[in-house]
């Protein structure tokens, strides 16, 4: 596999973060054996192309994306990226992006986040400063930037409870092993439906919740931030592609379109390639460790919200240096995560445990 093009600067400042950021950063890749291939992403999923005045990226992940192109090219398709970019190029960069959103696509615009460092709202009461170790986190996330933030809290001493569903487990679960366990050993691994009143009554007696959904999806069934009663110094913590202001909040994103979004890419002979692998992932699961340490630090009683197109777009704006051709780091090994539901009667003692201490 050829190295990851990283600038060096964007190492230099993860590195600040988290001594062992190369590893993070590169860690998937050197696991799946993938690298980006220019206007292609590492994983394959997501694209760079031309529309008639600007660049967009796509991803098409999931089976309901790469069914819904025939919709958005307004017209039967054959192979779907050339479908794609044969419509995209007679089109608006604006019109590319409003047509994918309305269909609920994974999609960007090159450069068009802003660099912003994590918002923190009060969310609660505050208590007093604490460390990590002893917490109870629960951790609603999938994927990466979320699971990855939940592991360097596990590291931390806290105690992580992994919450999946038992007909939605997380994604990863169905890829190369080796990357959930990465992501997920050393967590309790707890299934159990979202409508189920057993979940509420964990997120009651967390200490930290980290949320990777669209808001909607659990203001819908009362469990966001300000439906779960407080809880003296509660940190929430949510990450979102980009944002929640306006109609962001729905949109969707993963790791390689949100770097685009944030203008965190590469150039050659004028044209943009992706940088590294999913990058924006890592980088917004170190930006959330971060924040979330601080804030249990000051006392808590905060929702903090990370976007990863706006965590791409802090990085992309560092000074400008050359991109380092860095071998992918393969992590330490690490012992198995658990099966889904494996922990859940250990879970529930936890919370008949907490539950008590309030009594």
């Amino acid at each position: 596999m050829s190295g990851l093009l990283i600038p060096e600067a964007v190492l230099t400042r993860a590195a600040q973060i988290a001594p062992d950021a190369a590893e993070l950063i590169t860690g998937r890749a050197a696991l799946l054996g993938i690298a980006p291939q220019g206007r292609i992403s590492a994983g394959g999923a997501t694209r760079l192309f031309p529309a008639d005045d600007g660049w967009c990226a796509l991803t098409l992940s999931r089976s309901d994306d790469i069914a819904a192109v025939p919709a958005l090219v307004e017209s039967p398709a054959g192979e779907p990226w050339q479908a794609v970019q044969a419509w995209a190029a007679r089109r608006t960069v604006e019109q590319v992006v409003d047509r994918a959103q309305l269909l609920g696509l994974p999609v960007a615009a090159l450069g068009e986040a802003d660099p912003a460092p994590p918002r923190v709202f009060g969310c609660g009461t505050a208590g007093p400063a604490r460390a990590v170790a002893g917490l109870l986190v629960v951790d609603l996330t999938s994927m990466w930037a979320g699971p990855l933030c939940g592991r360097q809290l596990a590291d931390a001493g806290a105690t992580v409870v992994k919450v999946e569903s038992p007909g939605r487990p997380d994604g990863t679960r169905a890829g190369q092993r080796a990357f959930f366990d990465w992501m997920n050993t050393g967590k309790l691994c707890y299934s159990v439906d979202f409508d189920d009143d057993a979940l509420r009554r964990l997120l009651e007696v967390a200490d930290v919740v980290l949320e990777g959904s669209r808001p909607a999806a659990l203001s819908r069934r009362g469990l966001g931030p300000h439906d779960i009663p407080p809880r003296p110094g509660r940190v929430w913590l949510r990450i979102t592609g980009h944002g929640t202001d306006g109609g962001h909040a729905e949109r969707v994103a993963f790791g390689d379109d949100a770097a685009v979004a944030g203008g965190l890419v590469g150039w050659c002979e004028g044209e943009p390639g992706f940088v590294g692998d999913a990058i924006a992932d890592p980088l917004s699961g170190l930006a959330a460790t971060a924040a979330v340490l601080e804030a249990v630090g000051r006392g808590g009683g905060v929702l903090i919200e990370v976007s990863m197109a706006a965590v791409a777009a802090t990085y992309a704006a560092l000074p400008p240096t050359p991109a380092a051709g860095i071998a992918a780091t393969v992590p330490h090994p690490v012992a198995a995560a658990a099966a889904s539901g494996a922990d859940n009667a250990e879970v529930v003692r936890l919370v008949a445990e907490r539950s008590c201490w309030s009594c």
